[in-house]
């Protein structure tokens, strides 16, 4: 446990003791969002940042330990773990290193070499690798024994050759070499299957595509993955150029020059020294090629995978911490053509008052019935905004409600259009059924729409966090990987906002640090039961709710308007004592001060420290005091769409539109102007400077001005700038002052430059250059 706390405190650069701490808080059943607020004298002031990579490498070292400790338990039970074998894979680092050291004592089906073993040829293969000047012919002779096999020279020959493939293979050290070497120098090789020129137009530009192994960027390397899985695509990893090495059979790869340097065989024109060639060439094609260009492959999609999920990860983070409306009467309208627009209408509290269909849309375009229908509401419920789903009709129903607005302006309403993803999977959930059991599907999808605008992160949580929208090849990544860094962002998004007790859904509790699915269901029902909460410590009268429990939820959980205001705040009760120092000591209410700003700024924490609470807390509290309750998220805001752009056809170059930010991946942002397909702003348009990271300029939900550049109806791509300054049809690069795309190349391209040199691979090149050792064993 030493060891891994040392390595977590060199990779995150922190202090032992601050790992300790921390480990000892979560194995304790502590959350992140607990630890890193309320227990930073403990942790020594870890962020959530810092929290959760100290969670995920501690998750991953622990599963590397208990690998360790089985692979050194497996090899002892077969007598074969020696001190210096036990050293190694004790001093191993990766779980790559690890099952390279197990390889050769890994429980495998009979193999052709440990038949041969069997056979009793291991002496021959040790005698032909130890002495190149023995005659394989003549050394063979001896071995001929048809009851064990060995019917003639050749099978005695082959039996020797397996062994030391087998042998070969199976070397750790030379493993990792070739690996590393591979993973340098090599490139990932992408090329159409035969006939699939119709079938996979889609993956036209990897057709014929070559690119550095340790560069392709995450969405290409899953595009070609998703490619090679449909069976439009043949990938394999190369060094030198593809089309050279697929004409000439013959030729010695750079890797087999590595096999021989390493068992120290060489050329001399001995009797042994052909034969030894084979071994090695045999070895490099048929056992080591195939085995790491499968672990390399599953490293590239690991890493794709990972720079994929944390893409969504970010997106979402994103779009939960979306600028609220806020507490308003909304009317929300999930948009329909034949079947019309759905109508719900929502109080401040996100309480259902109100629903309907109209029909201002063809084929029916009921517009006069539909608009008296909507003023009535307004007028109503005193309605101040109107949100809008951006599905089909979106548009047609945008272009109603505005002329609503404009002919009624003492309404005073406001439209809005709403990202609707994922609604209709909230609409058919169990949650919403039981939540509205009496309401059509797509009611409470005009519900969601409603709600989300109001508050996006607590109507979003009630959704598959996969249904959103907002990944990239979200599909093609490992399901259970993605769906815990999902939850990660959750947590941290409803625990950094707050929850207000009396308000909030079960799906809402659920995410709140501490606290169960089953205890966020007994706390709605508690709820219902008894009216609202007045105070936190109310929540200790549900059955089931532990100080444990308690102790986990209490500081994100708020109580508006309660007996105490502190619970109004994210003040945890177990400071509560602090902030009664501060009042004592001042003779005023606890409401008196807070949001005093001024008053609170001539206070100094150090005199409300005590061996319990230390500055760290007492700082946070002073600050909480400031402004209680306070909301991390932005200012509303919304992209006014422009009138008469409906669909992809209306678009033409050089326009200049608003839009919102949909979804942020490496290779840029997408953003929605209200056609039903999103446009792409790639990475090289975002500024005029150089963008590394498209998340650097904007986020999901940003409001954007950006240019049409290019328009292709039929494959609904629309390319856009956000420098609108640029001129479609012309090439701006020189003026966006960005560095070139330094991506995949085409195959042809590449096959006139190599990044790094390869060793040298010509067949005297392979032997000439190793020193023999005679006597060499494995």
């Amino acid at each position: 446990m030493s060891s891994i706390f040392q390595r977590i405190s060199e990779e995150l650069s922190i202090q032992p003791q601050q790992v300790s701490a921390a480990v000892g808080l979560l194995d304790e059943g502590a959350t992140v969002p607990f630890i890193s607020r309320y227990r930073k004298e403990v942790t020594g002031g870890l962020d959530d940042s810092q929290m959760r990579n100290l969670e995920e490498r501690l998750r991953y070292l622990r599963e590397m330990e208990d690998r360790r400790a089985a692979i050194l338990k497996s090899i002892e039970e077969q007598g074969k773990l020696t001190p210096e074998l036990a050293a190694d894979i004790n001093a191993a680092d990766t779980k790559n290193r690890l099952e390279d050291l197990y390889l050769p004592y890994k429980k495998k089906r009979r193999t052709k070499g440990q038949i041969a073993i069997e056979a009793g040829l291991e002496p021959l293969a040790d005698a032909l690798l130890n002495d190149p000047n023995l005659a394989p012919e003549v050394e063979a002779a001896n071995y001929i024994d048809a009851d064990k096999g060995v019917a003639d020279i050749k099978a005695a020959l082959d039996g020797a050759k397996y062994i030391l493939m087998e042998r070969f293979s199976e070397d750790a050290n030379l493993i990792s070499q070739l690996r590393g070497y591979l993973w340098d120098f090599g490139k990932l090789s992408s090329r159409m299957n035969e006939g699939k020129e119709q079938e996979g137009e889609k993956f036209r530009d990897y057709f014929e595509h070559d690119e550095p192994l340790q560069q392709v960027p995450s969405h290409r390397a899953l595009a070609m993955f998703r490619g090679r899985n449909e069976g439009m695509l043949n990938l394999s990893i190369i060094v030198g150029d593809a089309d050279e090495q697929a004409n000439a059979k013959t030729a010695i790869h750079p890797c087999e020059v590595m096999v021989a340097k390493h068992w120290n065989i060489e050329d001399q024109d001995r009797a042994a020294d052909k034969w030894l060639r084979e071994v090695v060439r045999w070895t490099w094609r048929i056992k080591l090629y195939t085995h790491l260009e499968t672990d390399l492959m599953g490293q590239l999609r690991e890493s794709a995978e990972e720079e994929a999920i944390k893409v969504f990860s970010n997106n979402l983070k994103d779009l939960l911490l979306a600028a609220p409306a806020g507490p308003k009467a909304t009317i929300g309208l999930d948009p329909g053509l034949r079947t019309g627009v759905k109508v719900a209408v929502v109080d401040a509290t996100g309480k259902v008052v109100d629903h309907t269909a109209i029909y201002p849309t063809p084929p029916q375009n009921k517009i006069a019935e539909s608009a008296a229908v909507l003023i009535k509401f307004a007028e109503k419920h005193k309605v101040e905004l109107i949100a809008i789903g951006n599905g089909t009709a979106s548009r047609e129903t945008d272009a109603f409600v505005g002329e609503i607005i404009k002919a009624r302006p003492d309404l005073g309403l406001k439209k809005v259009i709403v990202n609707e993803a994922g609604a209709s999977i909230y609409s058919a959930s169990e949650f919403a059924a039981k939540e509205f059991p009496d309401l059509d599907v797509t009611i409470r999808g005009a519900i969601s729409i409603a709600r989300r605008l109001q508050d996006p992160l607590a109507e979003l949580v009630k959704i598959e966090p996969k249904a959103i929208g907002v990944g990239q090849y979200q599909h093609d990544v490992s399901q259970t990987q993605l769906a815990r860094s999902l939850d990660v962002v959750i947590e941290d998004c409803v625990n950094a906002v707050g929850v207000d007790l009396n308000t909030a859904s079960s799906p809402l509790l659920t995410r709140v640090s501490g606290l169960s699915s089953s205890q966020a269901n007994k706390i709605v029902d508690y709820r219902d039961a008894h009216g609202a909460f007045t105070k936190r410590e109310d929540l200790k009268n549900i059955k089931g709710f532990g100080d444990k429990a308690f102790e986990q939820a209490a500081g994100f959980l708020r109580i508006m308007n309660g007996d105490n205001p502190l619970d109004a705040s994210a003040v945890h009760p177990e400071s509560y004592s602090v902030v009664e120092k501060i009042v004592n000591q001042h003779n005023v209410p606890v409401k008196n001060i807070m949001g005093d700003n001024q008053f609170l700024k001539t206070l100094d924490p150090a005199q409300f420290t005590d061996e319990k609470f230390g500055l760290p807390t007492v700082t946070d509290i002073i600050s909480e005091l400031a402004k209680p309750g306070r909301d991390p998220r932005p200012e509303f805001k919304t992209a006014e769409l422009k009138e008469g752009i409906e669909k992809i056809s209306d678009l033409k170059p050089d326009m200049i539109l608003e839009g919102t930010i949909t979804n942020v991946t490496n290779f840029g942002a997408f953003v929605d102007v209200g056609v039903h397909q999103d446009g792409l702003v790639h990475i090289s348009a975002l500024s005029n400077t150089f963008v590394k990271d498209p998340r650097e300029v904007v986020k999901a939900g940003d409001i954007v001005k950006v240019k049409v550049m290019e328009v292709d109806v039929q494959r609904k791509r629309i390319g856009m700038s956000m420098r609108l300054t640029d001129k479609a049809g012309e090439d701006n690069r020189a003026e966006r002052g960005s560095k070139p795309n330094q991506g995949g190349a085409s195959a042809k391209t590449q096959r006139q430059q190599q990044q790094k040199q390869a060793p040298s691979s010509t067949m005297a090149d392979l032997f000439k250059n190793a020193k023999v050792k005679q006597g060499k064993r494995l």
